[in-house]
């Protein structure tokens, strides 16, 4: 009797494979091969279940941002305005173990976007959703009152995201210059003067 297959599961152990090696070893380590081996498959199995490396990689990015925003989901539920902006904003910083990794695949596709058009549309779109999020609990605590500022909210929005990358990317590259707590307190001092204090 032929062994019967889940192909979505099978993909899914793919993509999982995919994800631990570019946070434990980067993306450049994600080479098929290593893929195939961390998943226990050979690399002919991969091609059953997807086109190419891109593809592979293409489902982990996104299903890092679905583990994302799931866990956000969560957070910020029965939060609204300033109380929920905090928490998403915080969300997306390494202040611990599993926000650093997820920091460090973010950032290790970077590079990689700027030369896979697959990878930058999915990239592009993502960050256009953060910022509509971002640029609604603004105006919704302006409307509540909760923050003072004459700035289009949309300005506002791209400078604290561009405040989250910049700082995650430092709390990466020297840990020891900016801690956790240090990473923290610049965050809640920019969110802090939008509310006039």
């Amino acid at each position: 009797m032929p062994k019967i297959v889940n192909h979505e599961e099978r993909r899914g152990e793919v993509v999982a494979a995919a994800r631990r090696i570019i946070l434990r070893d980067g993306i450049e380590a994600a080479t098929t091969r290593a893929i195939a081996k961390e998943a226990g498959y050979s690399n002919g199995v991969l091609t059953h279940y997807f086109a190419d490396k891109d593809e592979i990689l293409l489902s982990a990015l996104e299903a890092s941002h679905r583990r994302i925003a799931d866990r956000l989901r969560e957070k910020l539920s029965g939060r609204t305005g300033l109380a929920a902006l905090r928490e998403l904003l915080l969300d997306n910083v390494p202040l611990d173990g599993e926000r650093a990794g997820e920091t460090g695949l973010e950032v290790g596709f970077w590079g990689r976007c700027l030369t896979s058009p697959a990878l930058l549309e999915v990239q592009r779109r993502e960050a256009a959703e953060l910022r509509y999020v971002v640029t609604s609990l603004l105006r919704s605590a302006a409307e509540a009152g909760e923050i003072r500022t004459n700035e289009d909210p949309e300005d506002v929005a791209e400078r604290l995201l561009a405040l989250v990358d910049g700082l995650s990317v430092h709390r990466l590259l020297y840990p020891a210059n900016v801690t956790a707590e240090r990473l923290e307190r610049l965050l809640l001092r920019e969110i802090d003067r939008l509310r006039g204090g």
